[in-house]
């Protein structure tokens, strides 16, 4: 399928294939996209695939609705209470809309396919018993922070003075924000934290850096995946390097990621989906860690920006984007 015509099944409300007439769907799933289709196209390709692998046909057996925020969290609820009166049999979601999603109901299951801390957000009791209506994968981004850190001096020797990119809005992102600069602190490099709200909050917070940092580290949530290329584009005008937590955000425009494959990680949800299905209960269904970690590189934004990438440093990559 050409993602034209692939974006736009996702633009509906549910996916029909022409067998459609011949199954009515028993289940019904409904998937509350904090970001935005485009940005989401990746990982839901990969989360149907692995649905059909496991017996679940969109339009025949199950059917999946989807819904759109576009990364504006006021629309969270709006659709959390829409799935509840359609009567869903489980919600897939990001972190960023399972606190909205879990105050509209405390009966429907809650998958989230990514997560950046869900203990520490409340969403669970804890990793290995949940507790409640919400399971799911986890970033452990708190844990991966420092790491992030050490691979961006790698990167850019001489590594001085960054900045941080977080949602305000987002508690899990200010933490991480936190962990960043008292990390960064400990090993002499600078940091400017940037506090956003909103899309438009965005250009004016990166022109505010004016050359004083050398790269900028984003907290990846859905405000910020929905405008990830505007980051990139801005960043790499105002020649500082982006820094996000996985790689489907790096190809446009953007210099380096490292942390779990988000792909990856909604094709897993399909097997927590498949188990609500089939009966489980979300609080005994232990959250997923990541058991594997890329590193990826956009050499054409590294050249773009005058930096010289190691050899030794690019072997290690998992992806390198020429």
């Amino acid at each position: 399928m050409r993602r034209r015509d692939f974006l736009g099944v996702l633009g509906g409300a549910v996916a029909w294939p022409a067998m459609a007439h011949a199954q009515q769907p028993t289940k019904t799933v409904g998937v509350l996209g904090a970001g935005g289709a485009a940005a989401w196209a990746p990982m839901i390709a990969a989360f149907e695939q692995r649905l059909r692998e496991l017996g679940w046909i969109n339009g025949g057996n199950v059917a999946i609705v989807y819904r759109w925020a576009e990364g504006k969290s006021e629309g969270f609820r709006d659709i959390a209470a829409e799935f509840v009166k359609l009567k869903v049999d489980v919600i897939l979601t990001a972190g960023s809309a399972v606190p909205v999603a879990k105050q509209v109901t405390s009966t429907i299951p809650i998958v989230f396919a990514v997560a950046v801390d869900p203990v520490a957000s409340g969403f669970v009791e804890s990793l290995a018993r949940p507790g409640g209506n919400v399971t799911g994968l986890s970033l452990q981004s708190r844990d991966i922070a420092p790491k992030r850190i050490e691979i961006l001096r790698e990167a850019i020797p001489g590594l001085s003075r960054i900045a941080v990119l977080a949602n305000a809005g987002y508690p899990p992102s200010t933490r991480e924000s936190e962990i960043v600069q008292k990390v960064a602190g400990k090993v002499g490099i600078g940091v400017n934290a940037l506090r956003i709200n909103r899309a438009v909050d965005i250009a004016p917070a990166i022109a505010s850096l004016n050359g004083g940092s050398q790269a900028l580290y984003v907290c990846t949530e859905s405000l910020v995946v929905t405008n990830a290329a505007n980051i990139n584009a801005l960043a790499r005008s105002a020649h500082v390097a982006t820094l996000w937590g996985a790689r489907e955000f790096i190809r446009t425009d953007g210099f380096i990621s490292y942390g779990p494959n988000e792909v990856d990680q909604f094709r897993l949800s399909a097997d927590y989906v498949d188990k609500i299905l089939k009966g489980a209960k979300p609080a005994d269904l232990p959250v997923a860690q990541p058991t594997k970690i890329d590193l990826a590189i956009n050499l054409k934004t590294a050249k773009a920006l005058g930096l010289v990438i190691a050899e030794s440093f690019l072997v290690r990559a998992d992806e390198v984007i020429e």
